[in-house]
């Protein structure tokens, strides 16, 4: 039976047993030798984050949520979903669509947006590969901006995304059979488009996000009152 990970004892402890009587040191030549000298991998345990509460932001870039998601094309090939949205809101900042999503292109797209929208003051995210490593975290501690993490196994404290993921799937991912990336991007053009300016909101008083946002900005709209006097969404 072939076991390559049980290590060195084991296999000095087999021969042993079997009766041959090799000194300890030539076991351990051969052992290299056979390139059975692996280092053992060992799993990188994050730690879980403190339990925070979900909040209504009461002006636009005091929240962001950034979360992925992940389809397959036609021909089986599978790609991912970055999406980014204003808490405030609820406004679609950016769909990417790409097959893959390092750590540098996150905080590539993430800065295009902060070019036109300004940064925001916190994000929230899961804890994704791309969210806890070393570049995405410099880049907010240069940035000035407070990552907020959800617990493991806990997506609802993403709520305000996990809705919007909910939306952009059953209209698109799930609506649709997809040849190739750029049709998924045409279709979530529409998507974005529809979803921002015509999409009603039972939270922003029925208005789309751009509607309330406009409201809010002329003075026709306070946007406290509007949140206050719906449903509060407390900690999740």
């Amino acid at each position: 039976m072939n076991l390559p990970n049980r290590g060195f004892p084991e296999y000095f402890k087999r021969i042993r047993r079997e009766g041959i009587v090799w000194n300890h040191k030539r076991v351990r030549r051969v052992y290299k030798k056979l390139g059975m000298a692996k280092r053992k991998k060992v799993k990188r345990r994050i730690p879980n984050p403190k339990k925070q509460p979900l909040l209504q932001p009461i002006r636009m870039n005091l929240t962001w949520s950034m979360d992925f998601m992940q389809d397959t094309l036609e021909n089986g090939r599978k790609f991912r979903v970055l999406n980014i949205i204003d808490d405030f809101n609820r406004e679609s900042l950016t769909i990417n669509i790409s097959y893959s999503f390092p750590s540098e292109k996150v905080i590539e797209i993430l800065e295009e947006v902060i070019e036109w929208r300004g940064k925001p003051e916190s994000i929230r995210t899961d804890n994704g590969t791309e969210f806890i490593a070393h570049a995405f975290t410099n880049f907010c501690i240069r940035k000035n901006i407070e990552h907020i993490k959800i617990q493991k196994g806990k997506p609802t404290q993403n709520s305000y995304i996990e809705r919007f993921n909910r939306s952009y799937r059953e209209d698109v991912l799930d609506a649709y059979i997809f040849e190739d990336l750029n049709q998924v991007r045409i279709a979530t053009e529409l998507f974005m488009e529809d979803y921002n300016n015509e999409h009603p909101h039972e939270s922003l008083g029925d208005k789309s996000p751009i509607e309330f946002l406009n409201a809010v900005n002329c003075g026709k709209l306070n946007a406290q009152s509007i949140h206050t006097s719906l449903p509060q969404l407390t900690a999740l």
